[in-house]
């Protein structure tokens, strides 16, 4: 825990804040924000003992046998919640969670990626990564989220036609009072769509921030009548929301993927790196894509990469190389949608590009054709294979791959195991409307 002199200092921010109420943050296997809220009193010994609570409740955690569980705040994280009222002021922190004999515990999202990411340390390397979230804001009807469109906007539009706008407008304020740096907000392509974008920063922070940016952007939206939704395909024929990736690995602080005197500018660790994230990229998609609805977004016409390729052009490839070079030169991983958990997909795909480093797994050659305009003879040809159809192929092939299991572990495998043939199971015994309407009158 923090020493004595941190949690001093600690307690004296959160008195000069006024908070008069704490939420002690962590996150679900399926990458829902949970939180316990104390009141100040209580913070103290939650800096300084921790908070236990009973995680048998919780979806992938533990069973009932052995639910005692302990909530450790992570002072870095500590922000107030801007949007709350003055008068009873509410501060959160990440936690990390932890088991009895004070050990990080197996199913925390979170630890999982701080055990990767001393991995890459071992090998001299840090991970930043920039993701892109995509979310709808539709209407509220007699109280309840529903598919209606608040806007009619298209890509970079503005009022009239984005009524959104607003509404992004507080929420960027919001965040960055909390210490982000926004780099854009825009209005995305299909109706009632949007973007906001934050600075890159290490994975850990960056899985918080993408945390708190749903959060955040949920409550404010609420606040408008408007309901947030970072469902992947929430409507069919208009194009779903992703959450491409940018990643980076550093060493000493200087990029490792930029080499002035290469072919297109990038070292041999960028390749490796590409080439790790392309020879997992069919299990990480049980990851990166992890409900059935994700798989309705995995369609060729809709932008959304179907196609195990890469290039550093092409916007029909998984693995994108922005234009960038030097200390910004990175690779976008454009499959993940914002569903995903992303303390466990960040690890994933660091996990895959360690290996590409370990193993010198060169990637195939760059692909800077439009690949939904090949025929499935022209892609054959040139062997490019499809991303998973579906989250039980996605989940079979992550079941196979022995780098992302053994870094998963065994709790989080069981957890996500369950999950894919619970909800597969679901949806292959629920009727559809579409089966009705297109059987009940003609049989």
């Amino acid at each position: 825990m923090s020493s004595k002199k941190d949690v001093d200092q600690m307690l004296e921010r959160i008195d000069a804040d006024l908070v008069k109420f704490v939420r002690l943050q962590f996150t679900d296997v399926q990458g829902q924000p949970k939180n316990a809220a104390i009141p100040v009193e209580q913070v103290e010994k939650a800096l300084t003992e921790g908070i236990w609570f009973d995680g048998s409740s919780i979806e992938g955690f533990t069973r009932i046998e052995e639910s005692d569980m302990l909530l450790k705040p992570d002072t870095a994280s500590y922000t107030v919640l801007p949007w709350r009222s003055n008068d009873t002021r509410v501060a959160r922190f990440v936690c990390d969670v932890y088991t009895y004999g004070n050990k990080p515990f197996e199913g925390d999202p979170r630890y999982i990626l701080k055990k990767t990411m001393d991995e890459a340390a071992k090998m001299g390397f840090s991970f930043n990564t920039g993701p892109e979230l995509e979310f709808f804001l539709f209407n509220m009807v007699d109280g309840k989220p529903s598919t209606q469109f608040s806007d009619q906007g298209c890509y970079f539009d503005l009022a009239p036609n984005d009524k959104g706008e607003n509404v992004r407008r507080e929420i960027v304020m919001a965040l960055t009072e909390m210490g982000f740096e926004i780099e854009m907000s825009h209005h995305e392509v299909a109706a009632s769509q949007h973007e906001i974008n934050f600075k890159y920063r290490d994975a850990v922070t960056t899985a918080d921030q993408i945390m708190t940016q749903k959060f955040a952007t949920k409550a404010i939206a609420l606040k408008h009548g408007l309901h947030a939704s970072f469902m992947a395909k929430p409507i069919g024929g208009i194009n779903g929301s992703g959450m491409h990736t940018h990643g980076s690995l550093s060493k000493d602080g200087k990029n490792s993927f930029f080499d002035p005197k290469a072919p297109r500018q990038l070292s041999d660790i960028a390749l490796y790196y590409i080439g790790g994230l392309l020879k997992h990229a069919k299990a990480i998609t049980r990851v990166a894509n992890p409900t059935i609805n994700s798989y309705k977004r995995l369609v060729p016409g809709y932008e959304a990469p179907c196609y195990i390729t890469w290039s550093d052009a092409n916007r029909s490839a998984l693995v994108r190389v922005p234009a960038a070079r030097g200390n910004g030169t990175r690779a976008e991983f454009r499959s993940p949608d914002p569903m995903c958990n992303p303390y466990l997909m960040f690890a994933s795909m660091l996990a895959a590009g360690l290996d590409g480093v370990r193993n010198k797994t060169m990637p195939p050659e760059a692909t800077d054709k439009n690949i939904y305009h090949l025929t499935a003879a022209e892609r054959d040809k040139m062997g490019i294979e499809m991303l998973p159809g579906s989250l039980t192929e996605s989940h079979d092939y992550l079941m196979k791959d022995k780098v992302l299991t053994k870094t998963l572990g065994g709790h989080i495998m069981d957890s996500l195991t369950c999950t894919a043939q619970m909800e597969s199971d679901a949806f292959r015994l629920a009727v559809h409307p579409w089966e009705l309407e297109r059987y009940l009158a003609n049989y």
